[in-house]
């Protein structure tokens, strides 16, 4: 565990950098976040995805857990949003698209992921996310 912190303590943590809301459940912390720009699917409003959602589960004596992160990301988000990652030792997982038909075209889904103290994983995202067009900010 990170210094001496229990898992809610932690989890609390966690969100708090990210500036979101933590949940728990069954072993697992998240934090639900979402991107304020404005898409359309079809014509229609479709704000709602464009999710973050950010974790971690597994959490060891050593203070190692699995770490997650899935972004809704603008195209030309996508390089200096994995540069910051991968330059801070994240694992890219998956890049890809949910939706077609979407103005702006080309939303892009990213995952990342690594072993590592969930509070170090925070701060790294935290620094990711300041290479977006706009903060993630929390839901609700």
């Amino acid at each position: 565990m990170e210094m001496g912190m229990d898992f809610n303590s932690i989890c609390n943590e966690f969100a708090r950098i990210l500036n979101g809301k933590s949940e728990t459940q069954n072993g697992s912390c998240s934090v639900s976040l979402h991107r304020t720009f404005d898409v359309q699917i079809l014509g229609k409003d479709a704000s709602s995805v464009l999710e973050v959602s950010v974790g971690f589960q597994d959490l060891d004596n050593q203070g190692n857990a699995i770490n997650y992160v899935e972004t809704a990301v603008l195209q030309e988000e996508v390089p200096p949003y994995v540069y910051a990652a991968m330059q801070q030792g994240i694992i890219v997982s998956a890049i890809h698209n949910h939706w077609l038909f979407t103005d702006p075209p080309q939303i892009m889904y990213v995952h990342f992921q690594s072993v590592e103290p969930p509070l170090q994983f925070a701060q790294k995202i935290a620094y990711a996310f300041s290479q977006l067009s706009s903060l993630p900010v929390a839901k609700g």
